[in-house]
């Protein structure tokens, strides 16, 4: 095989280097409201389930003066770091030149995914948390888990937080850890119910096919990041629970197949027309985002090729321009 000449090669600890929590949160704001003003491009998505996970393949076309075309390939094994001694997501994102097709970098998508994620709940918080919330509860306490929390310190004024995981000593060790990291008291607890109803704001990302957020468990005004249903499959908010809130979905065709949507549809709890907004709409003011201090407020993230999209051409951008980012491949 010959290689294109100067394609980048951008490893995670290397994308980590380079991209920041809030320049992501920044980019992936800037393109969910290009796209609610239509200057975007809808993204389109591949998945495939297999036994103890799945591969799903997201592309978009993006563009932020100049053309990019971004595909994100990635597998998704919640078991591997137990089974294993692997990381959950293992993939690799590919940039290519939207003017002329030429390959610019091949990226690791772990970095990328993470932080993106992260960032799409904090643009959803900007718009639909209540701007005094102060108490966040993280069900998941994981990689992701941390990244949520990361990025919600950085739009709203948190200043504590609960921590719950089926691993007593994951909640432990995310408490001590992040408590210090971002100086706000933490508390682990198996008691997820008691500390939603404590919050102002909650976070589910995990790996659930049991729904573990019911309506009972959340006061009005809260906001709620559903992030850890992505596959049909999984669940983590009860469709009742969904009914009750404001509904705001990162794509409406992709949550209505996968995550937790299509369970509320399924059962009746929902239908489409009761969903509010896509995220684009809020960001780009063609729809209201929160307009009381009493409604609970909801956002479906499934995850879109957008996200991936604005995180990776900043780091390709900023590696094109300035250099030393990644390894640099020359073709024969």
């Amino acid at each position: 095989m010959t290689l294109p000449r100067d394609v980048l090669v951008l490893e995670r600890h290397k994308i980590a280097e380079r991209l920041r929590l809030d320049e992501c949160i920044a980019a992936v704001e800037s393109a969910f409201g290009a796209l609610g003003r239509g200057e975007g491009h809808r993204s389109a998505a591949l998945v495939a389930h297999v036994e103890g996970g799945g591969f799903h393949v997201k592309a978009a076309l993006f563009g932020n003066g100049r053309s990019w075309f971004v595909a994100k390939a990635n597998a998704n094994f919640p078991g591997n770091p137990g089974r294993f001694e692997l990381p959950t997501i293992q993939g690799t994102i590919l940039v290519f030149d939207g003017n002329d097709g030429r390959l610019r970098a091949v990226m690791d998508s772990a970095e990328i995914t993470l932080l993106r994620t992260a960032a799409a709940t904090a643009v959803a918080a900007k718009h639909l948390a209540r701007a005094e919330s102060q108490t966040v509860t993280v069900c998941g306490c994981g990689e992701q888990g941390r990244a949520q929390l990361a990025a919600l310190k950085l739009v709203l004024p948190i200043a504590r937080a609960y921590a719950c995981d089926r691993e007593p000593c994951q909640a432990d060790r995310f408490a001590a850890e992040l408590s210090i990291d971002l100086g706000i008291e933490i508390q682990p607890t198996a008691n997820l119910a008691e500390a939603a109803r404590r919050s102002d704001v909650i976070v589910t990302c995990t790996p659930s096919r049991e729904f573990l957020l019911a309506r009972d468990h959340v006061r009005p005004g809260t906001f709620i990041a559903a992030v850890g249903a992505d596959y049909a499959e999984k669940r983590e908010i009860h469709p009742a629970l969904r009914a009750a809130a404001k509904v705001v979905v990162d794509d409406l065709e992709q949550c209505a197949t996968s995550g937790d949507l299509h369970h509320a549809l399924e059962s009746g709890d929902m239908t489409r027309d009761r969903v509010h907004a896509e995220l684009a709409e809020v960001v780009a003011r063609t729809k209201p985002g929160r307009t009381s201090a009493a409604e609970i407020t909801l956002f479906d993230s499934t995850g879109i090729a957008l996200e991936d999209a604005a995180a990776a051409v900043l780091v390709v951008e900023r590696a094109l321009t300035h250099g030393g980012v990644g390894t640099v491949l020359l073709g024969a």
